[in-house]
C-alpha cells in the first residue's frame, strides 16, 4: 500500500477500556481475539480485556498465544470464546445499535476536489452522473483496502462533521464523494465509520447494502489499514 492510498484504523484507548469493562460485565471469561482482534491488534485488546477482568483470550495461532503468554496474558489458539465480541469492539447490530462505543475509527484523506457540471460522469463505468453543478472529492480508500465495491452510490462518509455519499464505482485505491456544499480541501480527514460523529454507526449501513456482517466488514477493512491510536 502506498502512502497516497493508505487508510488508517484508529483505536480509541478510552472506548476500548470502556467496551472491555462492559463486555466482561455482561458475562463470560474468554475473549475472542481472532482475526488480529477483528483488525484492532491483538496485544492492545488483550491488555484491555484482561485488565477488565477476563481470564483468557483466544487467538489464531500458537505463536500468537506464546507471545501473549510471555506478556503474562493467558491465551490459547483453541477453545470457544464466550465474551460478547459485539460489546468488546463496539460493533453495531442491524439497527445501528451497540451496547458500547465503536472502538475503531476507519479514516482516509481528501486527495483533491473538483467541480462537476450537470451531466458529468464520475468514476469508471459512468454509474453516476451529476444531476446539477457541484463539487466532489477524491478520497483515499478503495476495494483494495476493504472499501468494498458495493458501497458505491449506496453508502456515506463523514467529511468535516457532515455525512456525504460515495458516488460512482469504488476504485481500487480511491473513491469519489459528493460534497454538495461541504467545504473540503486536500488533506482533510474522511471517516468511513466509527468515532463519535455522524459516521459512528455507518458499519450498519455497510452491512445493509453489502449483505456482509458488520464484523466481517470491520475486520477486512481494519486489517488493510495502517493502525494507530487516539484518545
Amino acid at each position: 500500500m502506498t502512502s497516497s492510498s493508505a487508510i488508517r484504523a484508529l483505536i480509541s484507548r478510552s472506548a476500548l477500556a470502556d467496551a472491555a469493562v462492559a463486555a466482561v460485565a455482561a458475562g463470560g471469561r474468554i475473549a475472542d481475539l481472532r482475526g488480529d482482534a477483528y483488525g484492532h491488534g491483538v496485544l492492545i485488546v488483550a491488555r484491555a480485556v484482561i485488565a477488565a477482568g477476563a481470564q483468557s483470550v483466544v487467538v489464531d495461532s500458537l505463536e500468537e498465544a506464546r507471545l501473549l503468554n510471555r506478556e503474562g496474558i493467558a491465551s490459547t489458539s483453541s477453545g470457544a470464546p464466550d465474551i460478547d465480541a459485539r460489546l468488546l469492539y463496539g460493533i453495531p447490530d442491524a439497527a445501528g445499535r451497540s451496547g458500547s462505543r465503536p472502538v475503531l475509527r476507519l479514516t482516509g484523506r481528501v486527495l483533491s476536489t473538483k467541480a462537476l457540471r450537470a451531466g458529468d460522469a464520475v468514476s469508471y463505468g459512468y454509474t453516476y452522473r451529476a444531476p446539477s453543478d457541484g463539487n466532489v472529492a477524491l478520497v483515499t480508500g478503495g476495494y483494495a483496502q476493504g472499501i468494498v465495491r458495493a458501497l458505491g452510490n449506496r453508502a456515506h462518509v463523514e467529511i468535516n462533521g457532515v455525512l456525504r455519499p460515495i458516488i460512482g464505482r469504488v476504485a481500487m485505491d480511491v473513491c469519489v464523494v459528493d460534497l454538495d456544499g461541504v467545504d473540503a480541501a486536500p488533506g482533510d480527514e474522511v471517516t468511513y465509520f466509527g468515532g463519535q460523529g455522524p459516521a459512528a454507526w455507518q458499519l450498519a449501513e455497510w452491512a445493509r447494502v453489502t449483505g456482509m456482517t458488520s464484523a466481517e466488514l470491520l475486520t477486512v477493512a481494519a486489517k488493510h489499514a495502517v493502525r494507530g491510536e487516539e484518545d
